[in-house]
């Protein structure tokens, strides 16, 4: 069908003129002719019935009979190379189908032969339209002929469209006759004939016409006329040819009117002042207005059609505005500072400056814009910036003699027409259209690159950062106004309301903000009625409630950029604080704790104070949720304010009557009531918030609100599903750090949180949803987890930690029912190991729509794979111990080829050999210098000034250029001798412990828990394997753990608490004894001892977890809340490095929902094993034990920045919980990233010690 026959024409014909009667209604009222190309463009998008027309249906039909094959074939070629990696994904493979499809034999012909047929259909269209007019023009032939030269002298109207006004088309000799008729020396009625002529001429064909040049300059004679006629005529004209002409010709009527404009405001005959005020209803100030307002619809509609035509024609229209608008009278004329210039008719017209913003917007013409005020017309920015400076000082000398300042800004608002201006209100307006411009001008750096600017009446230049404070300090020096004002009327000009616009406008701009907002003069400028407020000190503030609303909606933006929030806590430079005044930071949370404290006198009794509270907690929100702030908020206590006025608070909510369904809600809980609820809901927010950090969350806990916390959580969240509005189901972050802690994750359970969870993850695995589109078979066997589950599969791995996996599952068993309901839906954890794990009975598998997929995602939630080779590979993962290289993991996928599984299944022990990674050979012991000197000075008997750094100092030199010797005996030999050391001196020691003899008697008889007799026994292989333990060292490790637990047991206290991880025995396996027992060789003895002594020092408390367990050493809430120091110390610290350090892996885990704290956390608490091979593991415990407990967190951040292109690619494949939590470390040495570590200490040691002190001090 690449040929088209008569018939087709005829058909397309016809298809085409039904096609164009159907829009005929859109494109006639199109303002020109390239808005009309625009909406047939855009019609598929703007019309419903687009693909109902014939003519669409046919061209359809006929595409994919031509290219349909063409299509098909490359799809399929696509396909079978996507398993090859060629084409990924659906957007690439319709990018490349379209690519190969347009460059194809077919498609290149139907393309010609569309164009060939559609130009003799559209050709004859034209033609039968000319005859028609033709036909047309012969029936009014007589009343033509009845006109005086052949033109028409109807009336014109200003708002005939161009698409159904009659024209009349002539000659070049007939528009020569009407230029000489147009030229002013001719008689009052010719001329007027003449134009009424000129209205029905085509402006193209006047434009186009070499009479041109002569007739323009007639127009512009003509606009200055006393007659009103000619200017009217003269106007309609204009509008007509701006309506219909292209540019390249419109522009050339826009500098001509421009012309005008400016040589009238420079003639003698003007004479307006901006004192005497503006009387609108005047015919000649109409006029004026009018021909304003001509080019300001101009300056609004060329910007949409400039880009098309060469930047000479914009630049002619940008200059000739630029000039008009600097007309001013000469310095040392009279009347000069009086002198009411064209940008105050402009501003009347256009006063928040439109034209302006649609000129800047795009960087072609905002370039022209930019040049031409910096090299010609900088005087006009410097007349806005005066006059900004002369409203404010207008507004200052009023507040301060404490009287009111007129409301220009709402006068012209009422009902009642009024059509004059007073000078003062004139001024305003010229006010509101320079901040509205300068305000514009500040958001691009070409416009920034104008300041600092030079006015004549003052001294000093003005920079950027003084007119910020200058537009700040406008926001509560600014006129007040009525409420019922305020309410009114939404389009508000009050200066207020026009910098608040503005200062958003620039926080929401990166380099805008940097440039304008991040300075320390604009941050006190904004903080200035607060700081009076605190002060205690007058205050000539007008609306101060609402002005402290708009305060505090700034800071709250600037604080939620990383930068701004810098700014706020440290100020502008970091590095030389001020003495004379204090971070922002300081200020704000001062001011919040009073508001709260009701503290406030000017405020109080205030109907909207909860409003301003809510504002400035807003504020510290945003600074408490990342941990560099809430390390600065700490000490004011913010979270015990909150918590005591939310306790308030809650008493007076549980008074609120229950609404009773069918009556009206205002007569059963009256408003107080409901601001009361609303009131107690930012609290519990906020309250919520802290949980957004590890420290955070534990500060929560000490509240006592982390209960209603996550009840308010779930709660805001059902409702918000309810209403289709949050796709997301809780906010994954807090939720994820919750998880982390025994007392969020119970929190979790009781609010409902876990069990609306795992019933929608029962929903969509065993029922599938309904708006998932299938658009291929299932692959066989199914995927381990379907795309559709992919999100709640996440959710239960950022729930299930081993904290929340004890407290809600411990002493609990499995119900192993004889027969489940197909209707019986698990609400809980363990339902879902009884219904989607532990299939061992056939009545649970029964139960499932679909096995398959149901059991493999049970098995990969917990043991993050599973079923047939899946199973293989879970089993032998949870049975060998062992780092990257000491262990080898059968496959997950089946290979190709005729052995697809070489891995024997492994179903009993022994484990097969071929899982056992060969340990290397150890290089031969070779003398080491600098290992020699460290060892001598570790025997040493005599300990000199600084014994302790320069054993440090000649570790690092050893671990850097021999790490590899540093391990076994020599490791077990080092880190004995220096424990021993510290341990024995006072200064050294961080806890007080008793003596202790450790006794073999009846060690054996104790009970072990199941947890400890497994860990026994992994330990145990995993020595032998490395040929670190010999036979019966199950008893060596048995008495130290046992022993262990009892020299603990001496420094614990009693807790009565509902937390199970409180109630008996550490939780967990101790991990770190055992690693100690191995580097020991399996000598008890050895091992005992040193971990007594080790016990004394401040490492111990983040190396050793079990040290602390329910520990006398720790404030009592600390106790009580379960959570580890490590978690709110350690992992706090590591969250607020990894910002400062690694930022793109910050923002990962941010995305992903999951946090760097909770994996930190299992990788400390099970000391890196089956993350790192064993020698690294060793590193890790020596550095931590030489170097200090900070190594720790400096040792997390070099693992985060090892694996930060790991943790991108993860994020972007949704996956990154499952690749941190199941992969190892590939490739990491501690050694490779020691000097890293060092330049980590030199920067944040001082901080990270201090709060390692201090986990002893309460709610620290």
């Amino acid at each position: 069908m690449s040929r088209f026959t008569s018939e087709d024409e005829a058909l397309l014909q016809s298809m085409l003129r039904q096609l164009l009667q159907s829009v005929k209604e859109k494109i006639t009222g199109a303002p020109s002719v390239e808005c009309a190309e625009e909406i047939l463009l855009h019609l598929e998008e703007t019309d419903e019935n687009f693909h109902n027309y014939e003519f669409v249906k046919y061209l359809r039909q006929y595409i994919n009979n031509t290219v349909g094959s063409v299509i098909e074939e490359e799809t399929e070629k696509c396909t079978s190379t996507q398993s090859q990696g060629e084409v990924s994904g659906y957007d690439t493979l319709v990018q490349h189908v379209t690519k190969k499809t347009r460059e194809s034999k077919e498609y290149k012909e139907m393309i010609h032969a569309l164009k060939n047929v559609m130009m003799v259909v559209v050709e004859s269209l034209i033609n039968k339209f000319e005859e028609d007019r033709m036909r047309n023009k012969e029936l009014d032939s007589k009343t033509k002929k009845e006109r005086q030269s052949g033109f028409y002298t109807d009336n014109c109207s200003d708002s005939d469209s161009s698409f159904n006004q009659s024209y009349t088309f002539m000659s070049q000799e007939q528009l020569q006759l009407l230029v000489e008729r147009l030229d002013p020396v001719q008689p009052k009625e010719v001329r007027q004939e003449a134009l009424q002529a000129l209205c029905f001429a085509p402006p193209s064909d006047i434009l186009n016409s070499e009479s041109w040049p002569s007739l323009r300059k007639h127009l512009t004679m003509s606009l200055s006329d006393p007659d009103a006629t000619f200017s009217e005529k003269i106007l309609r004209f204009y509008a007509k040819t701006f309506s219909s002409s292209p540019f390249n010709m419109s522009r050339d009527v826009y500098t001509s009117l421009a012309r005008h404009l400016e040589l009238y405001f420079l003639s003698g005959e003007y004479s307006l002042r901006i004192s005497a005020g503006l009387d609108v209803s005047n015919t000649d100030i109409n006029r004026l207005l009018k021909k304003v307002r001509l080019l300001n619809e101009y300056q609004k509609e060329a910007p949409s059609s400039w880009i098309r035509h060469p930047e000479k024609y914009m630049e002619e229209v940008v200059e000739s505005t630029l000039s008009l608008l600097s007309v001013k009278h000469e310095p040392n004329h009279p009347a000069s500072p009086d002198f009411l210039s064209p940008v105050y008719f402009l501003a009347l017209l256009d006063i928040k400056a439109v034209w302006f913003k649609k000129w800047t917007h795009a960087y072609y013409s905002r370039t022209v814009v930019l040049r031409l005020l910096e090299k010609k017309y900088k005087s006009l920015i410097n007349a806005a910036v005066q006059q900004c400076l002369d409203y404010f000082e207008f507004c200052k000398a009023a507040v301060n003699k404490n009287s009111g300042v007129n409301d220009f800004s709402q006068q012209h608002c009422s009902d009642k027409q009024n059509f004059s201006y007073t000078g003062q209100e004139l001024q305003y307006v010229y006010f509101v259209h320079s901040l509205c411009l300068l305000g514009r001008l500040l958001i691009y750096k070409q416009g920034r690159n104008l300041f600092p600017v030079q006015l004549k009446n003052k001294k000093d230049s003005v920079s950027i950062t003084d007119l910020l404070v200058l537009f700040t300090q406008l926001i509560y020096y600014s006129p007040s106004y009525p409420k019922a004002a305020l309410a009114t009327h939404t389009d508000n000009y009050s200066p207020a309301s026009l910098v608040m616009e503005i200062l958003q406008v620039f926080c929401d701009q990166t380099g805008c903000a940097a440039e304008c907002l991040y300075k320390d003069a604009v941050i006190d400028a904004l903080l200035h009625p607060v700081q009076t407020l605190l002060s205690g000190t007058e205050v000539c503030i007008n609306c101060l409630e609402t002005t402290l609303i708009h305060v505090a909606d700034i800071l709250a933006r600037i604080a939620a950029v990383e930068d701004g929030l810098s700014l706020l806590l440290y100020g502008e430079n970091e590095k030389t604080a001020r003495e004379d005044s204090p971070a922002a930071v300081h200020v704000i949370v001062q001011f919040t704790k009073k508001l709260l404290h009701d503290d406030i006198s000017l405020l109080s009794g205030s109907e909207i104070l909860p409003v301003v509270k809510g504002a400035f907690i807003f504020v510290c929100r945003q600074m408490y949720k990342t941990c560099e702030g809430l390390q600065m908020l700490i000490p004011y206590g913010l979270h015990e304010s909150i918590g005591e006025a939310w306790k308030k608070t809650s008493l007076l909510s549980e008074r609120v009557p229950t609404p009773v369904t069918g009556m009206d809600s205002t007569s059963s809980i009256s408003l107080e009531s409901k601001n009361t609820v609303l009131w107690e809901e930012t609290l519990l927010d906020a309250l919520l918030n802290f949980s957004a950090t590890p420290k955070g969350l534990f500060l929560l806990h000490s509240t006592g609100a982390m209960n209603d916390c996550v009840n308010f959580m779930f709660n805001s969240l059902s409702k918000k599903l309810q209403r289709n509005a949050c796709e997301e189901f809780g906010n994954r972050v807090i939720v994820t750090q919750m998880a982390t802690t025994p007392t969020g994750a119970v929190a979790l359970q009781s609010s409902g949180f876990i069990k609306a969870l795992v019933t929608e993850l029962w929903a969509l695995l065993e029922c599938g949803k309904d708006d998932v589109r299938v658009t291929q078979p299932k692959s066989t066997p199914v995927d381990p987890i379907d795309q559709s589950c992919q999100k709640s599969f996440l959710s239960l791995i950022n729930l299930l930690t081993y904290p929340a996996v004890f407290e809600l599952l411990s002493k609990q068993d499995i119900p192993n029912k004889p027969m489940y309901s197909l209707r019986e839906v698990p609400t809980d954890i363990i339902d879902i190991i009884d219904r989607l794990i532990i299939l061992n009975s056939e009545a649970k598998i029964h139960s499932l729509f679909s096995y398959e997929q149901s059991h493999i995602f049970g098995l990969r939630d917990f043991i993050i794979d599973g079923l047939s080779v899946e199973r293989n590979h879970v089993l032998v993962r949870i049975n060998l111990i062992g780092g990257p290289q000491e262990r080898i993991l059968p496959l997950r996928v089946l290979d190709k080829g005729s052995d697809p599984y070489p891995w024997p299944m492994f179903s009993s022990f022994p484990l097969p050999n071929c899982y056992l990674a060969e340990i290397p050979r150890k290089a031969e012991f070779r003398q080491d210098k600098d290992l020699d000197k460290l060892l001598s000075l570790l025997k040493s008997p005599e300990k000199q000034a600084g014994w302790g750094e320069i054993c440090r100092k000649q570790f690092c030199k050893v671990m850097k250029a021999r790490p590899d010797i540093i391990s076994g005996t020599i490791l077990a030999e080092l880190i004995e001798k220096f424990v021993s050391h510290l341990s024995e001196s006072r200064s050294d020691c961080y806890f007080s412990t008793g003596n202790y003899n450790a006794t073999d008697a009846d060690v054996k008889n104790e009970s072990l828990s199941s947890v400890q007799q497994l860990g026994i026994e992994m330990t145990v292989r995993y020595g032998k394997y490395l040929n670190l333990l010999k036979e019966h060292a199950e008893n060596g490790l048995c008495f130290v753990l046992m022993n262990c637990e009892k020299f603990l047991k001496q420094q614990q206290r009693t807790v009565v608490s509902p937390l199970r991880c409180l109630q008996e025995r550490y939780a967990g396996y101790d991990w770190f004894a055992s690693s100690v027992f191995l580097i020991m060789s399996g000598d008890a003895e050895k091992t005992l001892t040193f971990l007594q002594r080790f016990s004394r020092l401040l490492v111990s408390a983040f190396l050793w977890l079990p040290r602390l367990h329910i520990s006398m050493h720790l404030p009592i809430t600390t106790v009580e809340s379960g959570i580890h120091p490590v978690y709110f110390c350690s992992a706090h610290h590591i969250e607020m490095l990894l910002k400062a350090e690694l930022p793109l892996v910050f923002s990962a885990f941010h995305m992903s929902g999951f946090t760097s704290s909770q994996i930190c956390l299992q990788w400390i608490t099970q000391c890196f094993w089956n993350y790192m091979d064993w020698s690294e593991i060793c590193h890790y415990i020596a550095i931590c034990i030489f170097l200090g407990p900070d190594y720790q967190i400096y040792m997390c951040i070099s693992v985060f920045r090892h694996l930060q292109q790991d943790i991108l690619k993860h994020t972007e494949a949704q996956d990154l919980q499952v690749f941190l939590k199941e992969e190892a470390l590939h490739g990491f040495r501690v050694s490779d990233y020691l000097e890293y570590m060092e330049s980590l200490e030199a920067i944040y040691r001082p901080m990270l010690l201090k709060d390692m002190r201090n986990i002893r001090v309460q709610n620290t």
